[in-house]
């Protein structure tokens, strides 16, 4: 009974927070060098964001155990069902994504656990840029996530702040440089349909949760998200990086 009670009051910010966690402890990260036991590269004055180095500065070994990876997606995706049709275009682009990975994952789950072992497989058969491939699917899956928290931090800076620009901002500096125009402009249509921010806040915020908790559970999902979001862009970076161009 408590279990249901605790399933009805919760929200996808707990659930991303409990799935983020559960991968830290199981420490999916094994770093090589002394520079990884400190903090996130891109937390650390003075160094560029992962997307940005070469891949010779690059000495972790990584791993992305896939399960929990979509899981996460899954999440982004219950949230924009909730905020409704207007990140329809987001929402059908990661669903898509997550697709492509699951369909590979389980048609040999042993194989194909963790997520860098089908990128390697794509890489090494020369198949990572033709067609719907996993490798383009995970890049954008990353870049979703990217958006997702560049939005998240200015909600959690200022709950006053006017929602529809703060999603632009994000969608200007994560997904507007790779998109072609006809993305941009169905990401446009869809800027101007946002729910405003005291409606957003209550679809993320659980039943029995008031704006002071919910800044704080946000505040905790983001510092999660980033070193999953450094692990995601140094993989790219350090096996893939033809893919950004």
């Amino acid at each position: 009974m408590k279990r249901r009670r605790d399933a009805e009051i919760s929200s996808e910010i707990r659930s991303a927070i409990q799935e983020l966690s559960a991968a830290s402890e199981r420490d999916v990260v094994k770093p090589t060098a002394e520079r990884d036991s400190v903090k996130p590269a891109a937390e650390r004055e003075g160094v560029k964001p992962a997307a940005e180095r070469c891949g010779d500065d690059l000495q972790t070994t990584l791993q992305i155990p896939i399960k929990p990876f979509l899981s996460l997606c899954n999440l982004l995706i219950q949230v924009l069902d909730k905020i409704g049709p207007t990140m329809a275009v987001l929402r059908q682009d990661i669903h898509q994504n997550i697709q492509r990975l699951e369909t590979v994952h389980d048609s040999d789950p042993l194989r194909y656990w963790d997520v860098v072992e089908i990128l390697k497989k794509e890489v090494s058969e020369g198949k990572a840029k033709k067609g719907p491939t996993c490798s383009k699917a995970f890049v954008w899956l990353t870049r979703s996530l990217d958006f997702s928290v560049t939005s998240l931090k200015l909600l959690v800076e200022d709950f006053e702040r006017d929602m529809e620009q703060a999603v632009e901002e994000s969608y200007n500096n994560t997904l507007k440089p790779w998109h072609g125009w006809i993305s941009s402009a169905a990401y446009k249509v869809a800027l101007k349909l946002v729910p405003d921010t005291k409606s957003l806040i209550d679809i993320l915020k659980a039943k029995d949760a008031d704006n002071g908790m919910l800044k704080k559970e946000m505040r905790i999902l983001i510092s999660l998200l980033v070193p999953q979001l450094e692990r995601n862009y140094e993989t790219m970076v350090s096996h893939y990086i033809h893919l950004f161009f």
